[in-house]
């Protein structure tokens, strides 16, 4: 079984998806703090990650309706458009595609003998997994 596989069993409906962003923020912290290269990279690849999934979708933006600005709409917030919600489940399927590529590019680095990258991914992946 996978890491990834692994990981979105035992996280479904754990934790929400600002608890989620809470503790990953504050493992970043201390990565920083502990100038951990490979923890600070994995951290902020996979809060990206998390926020790239909230980022609005456009196919719900009102038209444009202004003919003095291109792209404009008339009204103050009216071309605002809401994150999307993620919930727990939405969180669990982020962080396990991020483990199932960091899998994925590990498995290709050992079939390149490139180890050392390899062990990188491994302790990243096992990072990300000590959160479960």
């Amino acid at each position: 079984m996978t890491a990834a596989r692994r990981f979105a069993g035992y996280c479904d409906g754990m934790r929400t998806t600002d608890e989620w962003k809470a503790l990953l923020r504050t493992a970043l912290r201390d990565a920083m703090r502990a100038r951990d290269a490979d923890a600070v990279a994995v951290l902020r690849e996979v809060l990206a990650a998390i926020d790239n999934a909230e980022a609005a979708d456009p196919s719900v933006a009102p038209p444009a309706s202004s003919e003095v600005i291109a792209g404009a709409v008339d009204g103050l917030g009216a071309g605002e458009v809401a994150r999307v919600v993620l919930g727990p489940a939405d969180i669990a399927a982020v962080i396990a595609r991020e483990l199932a590529e960091r899998q994925q590019a590990c498995e290709h680095y050992m079939s390149l003998d490139r180890h050392d990258d390899a062990q990188r991914l491994r302790r990243q992946i096992a990072l990300v997994e000590s959160f479960v």
